[in-house]
């Protein structure tokens, strides 16, 4: 799906700051008054075939509460990856995003261990997720709500992102945990 196409069936929903580039056919759902914020020179890649990774899905963006806000920063890329609010997200400029990462602001459901039955019928909690400028997601990561993660850090391939991460680092793992701090060299 071009651009053009998109813009004109989700113009309600989708603010564009410049160009932007669509490869494949990405997944957009928004609930009323939810709003897609696009910076210059953002890439949603849905094309799997020009991919280095193995990518599972399309890029899939939801806002799915009415006035969920999604922002996407200058040049950011995101390859195959879901971003899913009820509230706030927003990314950074200069970011990189690999295939098949999760980005959401809600849990879902609550916990509810006092009536696990109408666990079903809950929907969590909601906390804002906020990425720097200059961050480098990996392959296959999980970003949990409440999450900042500080500009110019690298979050390794595969890891699950539980609390907010400093400026300058490198984490991995699941939970991930600082690997390398670059603050002080």
């Amino acid at each position: 799906m071009d651009l053009l196409k998109i813009h004109i069936i989700y113009r309600k929903h989708i603010i564009l700051r410049g160009k932007v580039n669509i490869s494949g056919n990405p997944i957009l759902i928004f609930s009323s008054n939810a709003k897609l914020i696009l910076g210059d020179n953002v890439t949603l890649k849905s094309n799997k075939k020009s991919y280095h990774l193995h990518m599972h899905s399309p890029t899939k963006i939801i806002a799915d509460k009415k006035g969920a806000i999604i922002t996407i920063g200058d040049n950011t890329r995101i390859n195959g990856a879901c971003i899913h609010a009820y509230k706030n997200i927003e990314i950074g400029a200069n970011c990189l995003i690999a295939a098949n990462t999760e980005i959401f602001d809600c849990s879902g459901h609550d916990l509810s261990m006092e009536n696990a039955a109408n666990r079903i019928n809950t929907h969590g909690s909601i906390k804002d997720v906020i990425i720097g400028n200059n961050v480098w997601i990996g392959a296959n990561c999980i970003i949990m709500p409440g999450v900042n993660i500080g500009d110019d850090s690298v979050i390794a391939a595969g890891s699950v992102v539980i609390k907010d991460i400093p400026s300058k680092c490198i984490v991995g793992g699941n939970p991930a945990k600082i690997i390398k701090d670059y603050k002080y060299e």
